[in-house]
């Protein structure tokens, strides 16, 4: 059963930014499962507070799952699957807008294992943008080559967040990524 975690980013909601349209879209495309939940306390956001909420929900991680998560969101995907258990894999996990949590100290400080990481999905892919007010690009691509991961720069699209930018109701460059038809 395919099935998707989609995490937002901080001071955000299940709702905003692209969200609903990639969860939609999802469905549409034969998720059975696609789970955007709204993360506790996202004001300030805490690694440990998030996997334990969502380690704590009836939500199984296998080779059929895809995680795509947003600023916070995406440094939470790769906190969650730093947790994994040794040899437990998803597919997919897709990090949009990531930083680096110890040198922006945007959430909690933790450093992210990337050898912990590596062998969690069969496929990473990173996006970014050229001009991320919050995150800097070279932080993204830092994860990128530790996790020899794919690695897509787009131009002037600032954070991916309707806050920035109002055409962000959707991320086309996520169907692309995902190879999911929009179309159905």
């Amino acid at each position: 059963m395919k099935k998707a975690l989609i995490l937002h980013g901080t001071s955000s909601n299940p709702h905003g930014n692209w969200f609903d349209w990639l969860k939609n879209l999802l469905k549409k495309n034969g998720y059975e499962e696609v789970w955007v939940p709204q993360l506790p306390g996202a004001d300030k956001p805490d690694m440990d507070r998030y996997k334990a909420f969502i380690f704590g929900q009836d939500f199984d991680f296998d080779e059929n799952t895809l995680i795509v998560g947003h600023s916070s969101g995406a440094v939470t995907a790769l906190s969650l699957l730093e947790a994994l258990p040794v040899g437990k894999k998803i597919d997919t996990a897709v990090m949009v807008g990531v930083y680096r949590p110890d040198v922006m100290h945007y959430s909690s400080d933790e450093v992210i294992d990337t050898d912990k990481v590596k062998n969690k999905a069969k496929r990473f892919v990173f996006l970014h943008s050229d001009d991320d007010p919050y995150c800097p690009v070279e932080q993204a691509e830092y994860y990128a080559n530790t996790l020899e991961a794919e690695f897509i720069i787009m131009y002037g699209e600032d954070h991916f967040t309707l806050k920035l930018n109002a055409k962000h109701t959707k991320l086309p460059k996520l169907a692309e990524i995902l190879n999911l038809k929009e179309d159905l």
